[in-house]
């Protein structure tokens, strides 16, 4: 069996996929990844958080038929942010230029892999970041409204603090350069949603180039386990302990 040392020629790329209680979703989610993808594909983890519905029975069907994909399975709920870090630990050992995170609910669109992948290297990006907001497809795929004025106010005051000008910091659809990938610090970021944002934050105090590019909005009746207060009081976290300079420190 192959390591995940022993790279395919020509290869560039790691995709993790957070799945948690995603059995009806999964399957769909990977065969929407370009045919011309896997061929630049590494590994690809698909990282079971702990799921009780069937999840873990359906990752390890796609597996069998796809020898880049390995099944990562917890035994109990880790959190948003473990899964990422995990997926994120595997794809910097494998020396990949590129490390995407698809998330397991259909959410983001597998089919953005290759302009995104272009667009990180001709713009020299180390975060590339998918923006629901952006695309002006919001409202009409399906985004509460509430999170889209929520959103809306948060990202006014993340622009002003982390001197961006971004439509949506909060999207979980994130590309990592090589660079990135080696600098920042995952391990000492949070272990709940807010964990993109901190990587924003990492990247910006390290002189790191991050961007966004539009991507449709889909909610389609996916579960969401988000609590909204809790996680603005994280993102207002977030936020403060930039100013402090506690991500240059890190």
């Amino acid at each position: 069996m192959r390591t995940e040392r022993q790279v395919d020629a020509g290869a560039e790329l790691c995709i993790f996929v957070p799945a948690y209680n995603v059995a009806a979703h999964i399957e769909s989610v990977i065969e929407r990844i370009p045919k011309p993808v896997w061929e630049k594909v590494i590994r690809c983890w698909i990282i079971d958080d702990g799921s009780h519905d069937g999840t873990r029975k359906v990752i390890e069907s796609i597996a069998a038929d796809n020898p880049k994909i390995e099944p990562v399975l917890f035994e109990k709920n880790r959190g948003y942010g473990a899964v990422v870090r995990e997926g994120l630990r595997r794809s910097r050992k494998t020396g990949a230029a590129t490390a995407v995170c698809l998330h397991g609910d259909g959410q983001y669109p597998p089919e953005s892999i290759p302009p995104f992948m272009e667009a990180m290297v001709a713009e020299g990006y180390d975060i590339l970041q998918g923006s629901r907001i952006a695309s002006g497809t919001a409202l009409r795929g399906g985004m509460p409204l509430y999170k889209f004025v929520a959103g809306k106010i948060l990202t006014f005051f993340e622009n002003i603090v982390f001197g961006l000008k971004m439509t949506d910091y909060h999207s979980g659809y994130l590309f990592y350069s090589r660079n990135a990938l080696l600098r920042i610090p995952f391990d000492w970021l949070s272990g709940s949603f807010d964990f993109d944002l901190e990587v924003i934050a990492c990247a910006r105090a390290r002189g790191m180039r991050v961007g966004e590019r539009p991507i449709p909005t889909r909610y389609a009746g996916e579960v969401s386990n988000l609590n909204p207060f809790s996680y603005g009081l994280r993102v207002v976290g977030v936020m403060l302990k930039y100013l402090a300079g506690t991500y240059r420190r890190l």
